[in-house]
């Protein structure tokens, strides 16, 4: 049996590699030249606790139990999770009734360990915060993780298990052929028995496209600020949330930086790759973020940057069954956090139907690449000894080294993004200005490429355009 699965963002690679426990053929298609790379990106990166969620939605069904489900995930896959448990903090007695009732739903939706705490409490968790904070609800379970490096480390674990990766391979068109689904892509024609679509932006298009009608979707862009201020706060701050989201937050991210957003807005189908920012928005992120935080220091600031989020009228996810099809639409806010639930309930539904039969042989555990940085003197010691490219940094900023540079290519990277989201370097305070050439020129050794050939992540995204000396 061959079972497709279009997307690998976080949702798509994380049902593939499930799929590889079993006896089947598993194939993934994703159109961009890497894994997490759309929707998966460029998002908080926040594992919530599910108080949120209306109740008796798919958001509530599966925000917390996925959230319990990381834990084991992380060891299996070797990523990085913070738990840093979250605020959402009340400035007055109207946003404290606001509080109760996040509370209350919280508690509907079998979220664990939730309580309010006073303005004395919550600055004690929190010294950084606002003085003029009345109360907040406090969740020790959400925490902070970078979504690209789950969709990556599930995706090399499927491949290690026998699935097979199409990337730079965009899904145009889904049709019935008798029995049999065919892929209609950008590089041919592809035959299978069962298809899951977990496109992001582009599902509801894909599912319109094998005549099973959906919610549409539309892009609702989050704009974003990212301080090297580490430590500048200990857990995800979230103010009282509105019609319109969670709202503007000041969150700590698993590479010790700060970041300071989203915004909301949204915009029109059309428009699914408008990650601009501007500086309206970019205004209004600092003016909430320092209203929760004073100490927030803009001088510190890294980089802005936009992520676009699926979203739909009904604010909730839709999952559709047509036959052998399964189409999983409107991921939005707390995709991420759902999604190891979302894949359970998917695949085990699939395997069900076709009762599929458990491989022998499946290995659960992925390797992660070594970080120095992380490393212990004797630990390093004793790498290095047996690689010296390990004692070579390359990236200053965040003390990356040469020996998992290759490490990143060996497993996939064939980008300047690739390598950057796999490893951290030209993630950091500088962002590349050091080290992007000396990347490059393991690159060029690595890969063979030469210097014109080298991208930063999407076609015609080339660095240079030639050699001068």
């Amino acid at each position: 049996m061959k079972i497709a699965v279009i997307g690998a963002g976080i949702v798509g690679s994380l049902i593939a590699r499930k799929f590889t426990r079993y006896k089947v053929d598993v194939e993934i298609f994703e159109k961009l030249p890497d894994v997490g790379w759309g929707v998966t990106k460029a998002n908080s990166g926040i594992l919530h606790a599910g108080y949120d969620d209306e109740p008796n939605t798919l958001r509530a069904k599966y925000c917390s139990r996925g959230n319990e489900m990381y834990t084991a995930l992380s060891e299996e896959l070797n990523f990085e999770i913070k738990r840093t448990g979250s605020l959402v903090v009340a400035f007055n007695d109207e946003e404290t009734k606001i509080v109760e009732e996040l509370l209350k739903r919280g508690k509907t939706n079998g979220v664990k360990e939730l309580r309010i705490l006073s303005k004395f409490e919550a600055l004690e968790i929190e010294p950084n915060l606002s003085r003029e904070v009345v109360s907040a609800l406090y969740s020790p379970n959400a925490g902070v993780i970078a979504p690209w490096e789950v969709a990556q480390a599930a995706v090399e674990n499927a491949l290690n298990n026998g699935a097979k990766l199409h990337l730079s391979t965009e899904v145009k068109s889904i049709s019935k052929e008798g029995e049999k689904y065919k892929l209609n892509t950008s590089k041919g024609f592809f035959s299978f028995d069962a298809v899951v679509n977990a496109a992001g932006l582009w599902a509801d298009e894909l599912a319109e496209s094998a005549g099973v009608k959906v919610t549409p979707i539309h892009p609702r862009r989050g704009q974003y600020i990212l301080l090297d201020q580490p430590n500048a706060v200990r857990t995800v701050i979230f103010p009282t949330p509105s019609r319109a989201g969670k709202g503007i937050l000041v969150l700590p991210t698993v590479h010790n930086t700060t970041l300071l957003g989203p915004t909301s807005e949204d915009l029109p189908p059309n428009e699914k790759e408008a990650t601009d920012t501007t500086a309206e928005y970019l205004a209004k992120i600092v003016e909430k973020a320092k209203k929760l935080v004073p100490l927030v220091n803009l001088s510190k600031t890294i980089r802005t940057f936009a992520g676009l989020r699926p979203e739909n009228d009904i604010k909730d996810f839709v999952i559709k069954r047509e036959n052998n099809m399964i189409h999983i639409v409107a991921t939005r806010s707390p995709g991420l956090t759902a999604a190891p639930a979302i894949a359970e309930d998917i695949v085990e539904e699939i395997v069900e139907k076709f009762d599929l039969q458990k491989r022998d042989n499946f290995n659960p555990v992925r390797k992660a690449i070594p970080k120095i940085a992380d490393m212990g003197d004797e630990e390093k010691e004793k790498l290095i000894s047996q690689n010296p490219s390990y004692g070579r940094v390359i990236c200053r900023c965040n003390k990356v080294t040469e020996g998992e540079i290759v490490e990143a290519i060996k497993n996939g990277a064939r980008t300047l993004d690739g390598i950057k989201f796999r490893t951290a370097a030209m993630f950091g305070r500088c962002q590349g200005s050091f080290c992007t050439v000396k990347i490059m020129n393991i690159m060029k050794r690595e890969l063979g490429k030469d210097f014109e050939d080298i991208t930063k992540n999407l076609p015609n995204s080339n660095v240079v355009d030639g050699v001068v000396r």
